[in-house]
């Protein structure tokens, strides 16, 4: 049904840049190389922005990434900024997919097991790249 009102079948690009506004929220003042510009981490979902209303010569070409960039701000403030104003994190899963989904931290099984078959490994000498022998 939203899709219908928003003229977008498929919101892939909206959830890429809801993801990567949450994660230029978490580290704003990280540097990170854009293009061929050296920009700070918060402004990249927005250059990203910019980049496909230019290339589409459209300003509708906002309208995903404006979706994310909406429901990740969301995202980020119910999740990280809320809690800490000591209200309630209304976003938790339930208690049954949580049971159902998290791994059981009460036993390692799993460490275990790959712990024993990397101590059991064969280890060799193996040949160095380019050698005869």
């Amino acid at each position: 049904i939203f899709s219908i009102l928003t003229g977008q079948p498929f919101f892939g690009s909206s959830m890429v840049t809801a993801m990567l506004h949450v994660l230029s929220r978490s580290m704003p003042n990280q540097k990170v190389k854009w293009l061929i510009f050296t920009v700070p981490y918060w402004s990249l979902p927005y250059g990203l922005m910019a980049t496909d209303v230019l290339q589409a010569q459209s300003a509708m070409a906002a309208l995903p990434h404006i979706l994310g960039i909406l429901s990740g701000h969301v995202y980020y403030f119910h999740k990280f900024i809320w809690p800490k104003l000591g209200h309630v994190d209304w976003l938790q899963p339930p208690d049954f997919l949580r049971k159902r989904l998290e791994p059981d931290t009460s036993s390692d099984s799993g460490k275990e097991s790959i712990s024993k078959a990397l101590k059991n490994r064969k280890r060799s000498k193996g040949r160095k790249l380019g050698s005869s022998k």
